[in-house]
């Protein structure tokens, strides 16, 4: 046992970093080196409810204090150390979402998650409103939908804000929220790092006529950045993150941040020409801008850094699910013929493969469409593999095929970037499922995107680690010290980086499969329509 560390956490030189995922909440402590000593989790699960995707309030704090026991546990059985104070402590979770309370503080509606797809009217009457895009997923296009549709409730309302904010504000009585966060709530302007004024004053007149007591830049939460010292931990939020009573309030906290954001972190993706694209079930890519779009796009999403820089964030709704179908598949065949190679070890052979096939792909295409992408207008997908009787059909060939097929949607997205406005990039960081087998989606997005890929062997505790980091980053900045530079060169200075450049060979034969790939989307209409 390190008896360095095993002072450090008794101290409280230490920083905790909790993000409330989808499926899982993650905690992870550091220490004074921003590398991870202990961590902790609980499982969880979204539920339909009368037709809205909810979690329960209660299943929050159960899932908190089973995450916060695990760790514990943890630290006692790797330092011997019991938990009772950290150094600082930061709260994030999914964005977005609808979580709304009245002037006693009683939740009004069950909260609406960030999955919910029931705003659809509501957010295009705001994008056209504010000129602006307005996903259906964000926090104002579920207010203004529920009073379209006249729900009761709203004239109560006297908070809004997300789960990040809501547990934030339990911990420590503050109803505040980081500006990435604040920036799935509502637009940002990032001249002021504070809501876009000229659209609040659109909203109140778009609702004038209602004639509701509340003004909604009243019962949003107060903006913070990266830094701010967003309150302290009360006795009764140390009670409720650690029923037991071992863990001590007074710790200072850090703005709460969503997802979005602490994934910047974690990548150190936060400076201007710099962008992370995470690629599993789903692949995104989000883009520091240097400046704002000149037009709106339905197909981008603009959000900000927890600094306020705006962002410009693709999102494709499919990537290696299909894939991994076909990997099990193979995996059957192999089982069949008596062989039971690994997974690691089969797709490490599959994904090789593409390596040293034919730079486009051999003439093949595939449709990775297990569900709808708004990028390329589907509200369904199929799944497709199409040849000609003349196209070069190797297992290498397929192989590159198919992770193209992963990366297609989101280059038609990013060239609304690159190509319509110009936006430079001097690299790119990837993290996520696709980029496990070492060099081979680096490589093939790398070629696809037209811009060198970065995997670093550091962002691994994903964004639990990212608002640790934030929370590191409040109390033991220097004066001035910018975020940027605090992660440059106190947390990721010794980093293990990996770049690929793009190589010509790949950029061309990726540029040929993607024409192919717009030439056959009526191929993939078809299908929708037709295969039912």
């Amino acid at each position: 046992m390190d008896s360095n560390l095993k002072a450090m956490i008794d101290s409280g030189r230490t920083a905790l970093g909790i993000e409330l995922g989808s499926t899982r909440i993650k905690a992870v402590l550091i220490g004074e080196e921003h590398t991870p000593l202990a961590s902790g989790s609980h499982t969880w699960e979204n539920k339909l409810e009368n037709g809205i995707w909810t979690y329960s309030l209660e299943d929050v704090w159960t899932g908190l204090q089973s995450c916060y026991r695990d760790l514990a546990e943890n630290v006692m059985r790797e330092y011997g150390v019991k938990l009772t104070r950290v150094g600082a402590l930061g709260i994030s979770a999914m964005m977005h979402g609808y979580l709304v309370y009245d002037k006693n503080d009683q939740l009004l509606v069950p909260f609406r998650t960030w999955r919910n797809t029931i705003t659809g009217q509501a957010a295009e009457a705001l994008r056209k409103e504010f000129n602006f895009s307005i996903p259906q997923r964000w926090s104002i296009a579920h207010l203004y939908q529920a009073i379209l549709n006249g729900e009761a409730h709203v004239k109560d309302i006297a908070f809004i804000t997300t789960l990040a904010g809501y547990v934030h504000w339990q911990l420590t009585g503050e109803k505040v929220l980081g500006v990435g966060d604040a920036s799935g709530m509502f637009p940002i302007d990032s001249t002021l790092n504070d809501y876009n004024p000229h659209m609040l004053r659109q909203f109140a007149q778009l609702i004038a006529d209602r004639n509701y007591s509340w003004e909604l830049e009243k019962i949003l939460p107060k903006v913070l950045m990266a830094g701010d010292h967003a309150g302290s931990l009360t006795a009764k939020g140390a009670k409720l993150l650690d029923p037991t009573g071992a863990l001590q309030p007074g710790i200072p906290l850090c703005p709460p941040e969503g997802d979005a954001g602490t994934g910047m972190v974690a990548t150190n993706s936060v400076a201007p020409r710099t962008g992370n694209v995470s690629a599993g079930t789903s692949v995104f890519a989000m883009i520091v801008l240097e400046k704002e779009l000149s037009k709106v796009y339905p197909e981008i999403d603009l959000v900000t850094t927890p600094t306020g820089k705006p962002v410009a964030m693709v999102h494709c709704n499919n990537c290696t699910s299909d894939l991994d179908d076909w990997v099990t598949f193979f995996a059957e065949l192999l089982e069949n013929m008596g062989q039971k190679p690994s997974k690691n070890e089969l797709y490490s052979m599959l994904y090789n493969k593409a390596l040293s096939a034919d730079p486009d792909g051999g003439n093949l295409l595939a449709y990775n469409y297990v569900s709808g992408e708004h990028i390329t207008g589907f509200e369904e997908g199929r799944p497709m593999f199409i040849r000609k009787h003349d196209s070069n059909f190797t297992l290498g060939n397929f192989m590159r095929t198919m992770l193209f097929s992963t990366m297609g949607t989101l280059r038609i997205g990013m060239d609304i970037l690159t190509r319509d406005e110009r936006v430079r990039l001097d690299k790119l960081l990837g993290h996520g499922g696709l980029f496990k087998t070492e060099g081979v989606a680096q490589r093939l997005m790398a070629g696809a995107l037209n811009v060198p890929v970065a995997v670093m062997d550091s962002a691994g505790e994903g964004g639990a680690w990212g608002i640790a980091l934030l929370a590191a980053y409040m109390k033991n900045k220097a004066k001035e010290e910018t975020l940027e530079a605090y992660l440059d060169h106190k947390v990721f200075a010794q980093g293990n980086v990996s770049v690929i450049e793009p190589q010509a060979e790949d950029v061309e034969g990726f540029n040929r499969f993607l024409q192919r790939f717009k030439d056959g989307l009526k191929i993939e209409k078809a299908a929708v329509e037709s295969f039912r």
